[in-house]
């Protein structure tokens, strides 16, 4: 006898289940509203054991980790498992996810979702091989204009997609749910055992060697929590400037989210670098901001449009022109040693901020989206 529950609303990443804090909150969010939800990502070697959710996970597994021949699987993978799957709707994170999810939509006469984490033809690693660029915008051409619902993670990322395929963009800001513990006051000065805490990937045009280069002039330790492209780049650059010796720079490789919460509300400055080598990091809005101003830590941003509106409406950070070692450095001392004041001020202003920059706001923008779409379909 088949279950009178209705299909789920489907999502397809290729991330590892366990990191993707995005998508956690998306598909959580939907889940409590009375949804059936099941998310779809990959599973890699080194990949822990799937976190409990209240909504379906399922892992795909297969022979490569990278590069072409790894879509080419992901792709060929996702299909062949979609077609055994019912679903209201198709729900595609990114262009990577996208052909698969639209190709069993259209089989299935359900509506195909966008969920665009990013500007995925304008980052870096695709920005550096035009041909690659090249099959990556035939794709977003394809795509966009086939979506029933569209949105990405912030205004300035919607205009851009808005101004190259004239239609709507909804906007559903990276943004981490604010839980109900409260902070303590806010210090009078960085805290003394504190420390300077990049959290995310370790992948080119992240400032991380900028960084790097600067801490021997910074009055201060940093831990760096993720991996990437440039992981062992990094830890051979750290190692050769004398920093993992000296105990002043730590990498902790992944940790899960609520083990990285910890992590974050013991630093005294979070850090948030981009390099401008491409639209998808200049309009970007990483989630980290968010995540530093609700552990109540300032922290030292590039001055890229986002984040400049958001700091300019809450003054949580400290804004860098430039990734030069020296600009680094003299932000990040600014906040560690030399003008304890104006940390102070900082770690106030996040503490006034955490309240309106929740997911809790931005999850009633996704339920209103998702509403209208179930409700018309």
């Amino acid at each position: 006898m088949q279950s009178s529950s209705p299909p789920p609303l489907l999502f397809a990443v290729t991330t590892d289940l366990c990191y993707d804090q995005r998508m956690q909150r998306i598909c959580g969010s939907l889940s409590a509203a009375g949804y059936r939800v099941k998310l779809v990502g990959w599973k890699r070697p080194s990949s822990p054991p799937l976190t409990t959710q209240p909504y379906e996970q399922h892992r795909l597994r297969g022979w490569f980790q990278h590069g072409k021949l790894f879509y080419a699987e992901y792709n060929i993978r996702l299909f062949l498992f979609l077609l055994g799957q019912r679903a209201r709707a198709w729900c595609a994170a990114d262009l990577d996810t996208a052909l698969p999810m639209w190709l069993r939509a259209r089989l299935g006469g359900q509506p195909l979702v966008y969920d665009a984490h990013e500007l995925f033809t304008e980052v870096p690693e695709v920005v550096a091989r035009p041909a690659v660029q090249r099959v990556w915008r035939w794709v977003e051409r394809f795509i966009v204009p086939r979506a029933r619902l569209a949105y990405t993670v912030g205004p300035a990322l919607a205009r851009v997609f808005e101004q190259r395929y004239g239609r709507p963009f909804a906007v559903v800001r990276n943004v981490s749910r604010l839980l109900d513990e409260a902070l303590p006051p806010a210090p009078t000065a960085a805290p003394p055992g504190g420390y300077i805490l990049y959290q995310g990937a370790l992948n080119v045009g992240r400032g991380l060697e900028a960084l790097l280069d600067a801490m021997p002039q910074v009055a201060g330790r940093l831990v760096i929590c993720g991996e990437g492209d440039l992981s062992a780049a990094l830890r051979e650059r750290a190692d050769k400037l004398g920093l993992l010796a000296s105990g002043q720079v730590e990498f902790r490789g992944y940790v899960l989210p609520q083990a990285l919460r910890e992590v974050t509300r013991q630093a005294a400055v979070g850090i948030m670098l981009l390099e401008n080598i491409g639209l998808s990091y200049y309009y970007s809005l990483a989630n980290k901001f968010f995540d530093y101003v609700h552990a109540g830590i300032p922290q030292v941003l590039i001055d890229f449009p986002e984040y400049r509106a958001l700091n300019e409406q809450f003054d949580v950070a400290e804004l860098v022109p430039d990734l030069q070692p020296a600009t680094l450095a003299r932000a990040l001392n600014r906040l560690l040693r030399d003008e304890p004041t104006r940390y102070q001020h900082l770690a106030e202003n996040c503490r006034r901020a955490r309240p309106q920059l929740s997911w809790q706001h931005e999850e009633q923008v996704l339920l209103g989206l998702y509403g209208e779409l179930v409700i018309n379909n």
